[in-house]
């Protein structure tokens, strides 16, 4: 089976849940499944900027991206974080490949037209997954950072959800896992919903038991469902180790998220 895991949040900060997430990718190969990893990196990207006295600013849930912003996003995002989780991978004797979605032009941006402008922020617009095919077929992870090119030659800074949601419908993917710092989505009266339909998402988020980065994730869990991923489930990094039992066993944790 394909699968593609998005890593984001307090997975990529906190080591043992790191750990945890890496050990189950590794233990999926190991079981004969295809993995690609598509990851973000917000709070490491917060932390730089910070440092180099660059204030972060958000529009629901996506990052305004100037072009020194977007700059240090490739260096953070492309460089530090994805080295560190081919690494952590090789060192459980994964082989992993480092790729940002602009190698071998795996994907295509198209600046994300928003009110107000958010700088440098892409959308996928187009994919070809063939560079994936070719580091499965030698037994590899392809781990993929949130950044495109554009057709305009530019860099940009795409949502991680979007771009692992665009990773899984290219590659026609059987189940699309989110890894998380949260328990899964909430409903209105603060209980962990365990099962949720796309046609609630719009709902929720008019009344706002929805908000900030839960929305673009739940939009890309709907566009990942409405093109042919046959699973889409958010699930805390902790519960990482369910992971190679998503598709054959009962999974208690976390959200499934569904068409109906």
């Amino acid at each position: 089976m394909k699968y593609v895991v998005k890593l984001g949040g307090a997975g990529l900060e906190n080591p043992a849940l790191l750990d945890g997430s890496i050990r189950a990718i590794a233990d999926l190969v190991r079981d004969g499944h295809q993995v690609a990893v598509v990851h973000g990196g917000g709070v490491q990207l917060t932390k730089t900027l910070k440092a180099l006295g660059i204030e972060s600013q958000f529009v629901n849930g996506l990052r305004v991206t100037d072009k020194e912003t977007r700059d240090v996003a490739v260096m953070v995002l492309a460089g530090k974080v994805n080295r560190g989780l081919v690494a952590a991978l090789g060192g459980l004797g994964q082989p992993a490949v480092g790729l940002s979605g602009a190698d071998g032009l795996i994907f295509r941006a198209r600046k994300k037209r928003t009110n107000p402008d958010l700088g440098f922020v892409g959308e996928i617009a187009a994919s070809d997954p063939r560079w994936l095919e070719a580091i499965w077929q030698l037994n590899g992870v392809p781990v993929i950072s949130s950044m495109a090119l554009g057709f305009d030659g530019e860099f940009y800074n795409v949502n991680a959800d979007e771009m692992a949601a665009a990773c899984a419908i290219a590659c026609r993917a059987d189940a699309l896992v989110f890894l998380t710092d949260v328990p899964g989505v909430k409903g209105a009266n603060g209980e962990v919903l365990r099962w949720l339909s796309i046609d609630q998402i719009a709902e929720m988020a008019q009344s706002a038991v929805i908000f900030g980065g839960m929305l673009p994730k739940l939009g890309s869990c709907r566009e990942a469902l409405l093109n042919g991923v046959k699973r889409v489930r958010i699930l805390p990094a902790e519960a990482a180790s369910s992971l190679p039992d998503l598709c054959t066993a009962r999974v208690t944790h976390g959200t499934e998220v569904m068409v109906a």
